[in-house]
C-alpha cells in the first residue's frame, strides 16, 4: 500500500475550489481524462484518454468540507480524501490518496505513479481555477 499526502493553496473561495473539484459533469480542465460517467449519487466512473476506465464510490460528501470516494480498476484499489479549507486569502485543499496494487510487481512503480498523478491533477486545477481568475468568472463550464 502507498499513500500520498499534499496540500496546496490557491487564491480562490473554498466554495469555487469546492464546485470545481466535485462538479463531475464540467471536467474538460482534466488533461488526462477523456470523460466522467455519472452512474447515480454516489457512482461514478473516469474513463481515460488512453481508454482505461476507474470505478468510483463516493463514501463521505460534506459540502464545502470534505468528499472522500474509494476508486478501483484492472491494476490497483484505494481511496481519495480532500478536505477544503477557507483560509485568510484563498483556500487550502488537502488531499490524501492511497493505492494498493493488484499485481505484486507494479508494487514498486505505484508510489512515483501516485505522485506523477496527483502532481498532474493539482496543476490541472491550479490552471482551471487561475484562469478563472484572470477572466473574472469561472470558465470550462
Amino acid at each position: 500500500m502507498s499513500t500520498s499526502k499534499v496540500t496546496v493553496h490557491f487564491s480562490c473561495s473554498v466554495e469555487r475550489v469546492w464546485q470545481t473539484v466535485t462538479d463531475l459533469t464540467c471536467t474538460a480542465w482534466r488533461s488526462d481524462l477523456e470523460r466522467v460517467e455519472v452512474v447515480d449519487e454516489t457512482h461514478f466512473i473516469e474513463h481515460t484518454k488512453s481508454g482505461y476506465t476507474t470505478n468510483f464510490t463516493v463514501i463521505a460528501l460534506e459540502p464545502p468540507y470534505r468528499w472522500a470516494f474509494t476508486m478501483e480498476n484492472n491494476n490497483m484499489s484505494g481511496s481519495w480524501e480532500g478536505i477544503f479549507e477557507a483560509t485568510a486569502d484563498g483556500a487550502r485543499l488537502t488531499c490524501t490518496e492511497t493505492v494498493n496494487a493488484k499485481h505484486w510487481w507494479m508494487r514498486p512503480f505505484v508510489p512515483g505513479y501516485l505522485k506523477r498523478q496527483q502532481k498532474l491533477y493539482l496543476d490541472d486545477l491550479r490552471k482551471e481555477l487561475d484562469h478563472g481568475n484572470q477572466a473574472g468568472t469561472s470558465t470550462g463550464h
